[in-house]
């Protein structure tokens, strides 16, 4: 392999910002491997993050909650990202702990919001939301999600937004937006329409049905399914397999696909929080909220 001092860095933004070689052409990341996992340098209590043969796994780790998305974890996520956007991996891989991927949104978070009083406080519960929706659209690099179990609410809709998405055979796919008096949001208004058409999304979105793993992959959401018996070792198999790939282009590759609609991603997800912010507040999505929390005390 041809050694040079001269390769392509991420610059504070996760962007690229190349050096060219002799033939005018960009130069590409040496493949960088380490020999045990590197966790994160940042310390996370609601996940683990560690580097490994040129992948970031972020993994969501609340298993007694089923990875549900606390506040806290939000915004953990977001900032596991930002270091991975940085550093030396080829792809970064989000996945969940124990049985689940994620039961999704913390809905002590939507129970937060019933109490809440001032426009302030109520913002303040949706700014790590979408801040983390923003940095997967703007993230630079390949994002994987490795489906480890069932998905529900949030944990769902932003998979419209990763590049490839496996799960084991047992997962389920679930967003009960309606149950609880709430509209889609991560994007999936739009990117669940253009992946699966819109009458298969609106059954989904709207009246809460939800898909096996592989309904999903027939509709389009999901890439390949893997039976639950060896589905760790295949799906780790393929993915360090795409590491040895050339960084950049990589990279480059990605962007182009998924740069030109990035103006509009951001639109929509500020329009979803709009009404999100609309309704969340709403008599009917507090009874709802509070007609949950009942029930879970039966």
């Amino acid at each position: 392999m041809r050694k040079s001092t001269s390769f392509g860095k991420w610059n504070s933004m996760g962007h690229l910002s190349e050096k060219i070689n002799a033939q005018g052409g960009p130069l590409l990341a040496e493949e960088h491997i380490t020999a045990v996992p590197r966790s994160s340098q940042l310390n996370y209590e609601t996940l683990k993050v560690t580097t490994q043969d040129n992948i970031t796994t972020i993994t969501m780790n609340r298993p007694k909650k089923k990875n549900a998305l606390s506040l806290q974890m939000y915004k953990e996520i977001a900032l596991a990202l930002d270091e991975a956007a940085r550093n030396d991996c080829v792809l970064t891989v989000l996945t969940g702990f124990g049985d689940y991927f994620s039961s999704g949104n913390d809905l002590t978070n939507s129970l937060k919001r019933v109490f809440e009083t001032t426009e302030e406080k109520i913002n303040t519960s949706f700014n790590p939301f979408r801040d983390l929706v923003s940095k997967v659209i703007d993230f630079p690099k390949p994002l994987i999600a490795v489906v480890n179990g069932p998905a529900v609410g949030v944990s769902v809709t932003i998979l419209g937004l990763f590049d490839l998405v496996y799960a084991t055979d047992r997962a389920t796919f679930q967003t009960p937006f309606s149950k609880l008096a709430l509209c889609p949001e991560a994007c999936s208004s739009y990117t669940f329409p253009k992946i699966m058409g819109l009458a298969k999304a609106t059954e989904v979105l709207v009246f809460n049905k939800i898909l096996t793993a592989h309904d999903a992959c027939n509709l389009g959401l999901v890439t390949e399914v893997f039976p639950d018996s060896s589905f760790q070792k295949e799906v780790w198999t393929k993915i360090k397999d795409y590491a040895k790939l050339p960084k950049n282009a990589l990279a480059y590759s990605k962007q182009l696909i998924r740069n030109v609609e990035k103006e509009k991603l951001h639109a929509v997800c500020e329009k979803e929080l709009e009404l999100l912010h609309k309704i969340a507040t709403s008599d009917e999505a507090i009874n709802a909220v509070m007609q949950f929390f009942n029930k879970s005390k039966l």
